[in-house]
């Protein structure tokens, strides 16, 4: 690969800068799977506890635990946080 020339896959320049963004790349790949793994796990599991509670009689959604989940993100990612958690909780509990 010459300096004037592209890597399509990797927009580098470089060949090394190339390799070593391919590298990187396969680690990013790997914590994808494992964000979207636990992502399933945990609507999988706040369904569970969903069914549980309305099977004993108690409420659909329980909004102080809602808000905490949500302030626990805010906290930890700043606003982009506050989506995270947004979207964590509708993939558990369905829309409102």
């Amino acid at each position: 690969m010459t300096a004037d020339t592209l890597d399509t896959t990797t927009g580098a320049a470089a060949t090394g800068a190339a390799d070593e963004i391919r590298t990187i790349r396969e680690r990013i790949d790997e914590i994808d799977q494992a964000l979207i793994d636990l992502w399933l796990e945990r609507a999988r599991l706040s369904q569970e506890v969903g069914r549980t509670r309305m099977a004993s009689g108690g409420t659909r959604l329980v909004l102080s635990r809602e808000r905490e989940i949500v302030e626990r993100f805010r906290e930890a990612l700043g606003a982009d946080g506050t989506q995270v958690a947004l979207l964590l909780l509708r993939a558990g509990r369905g829309p409102l």
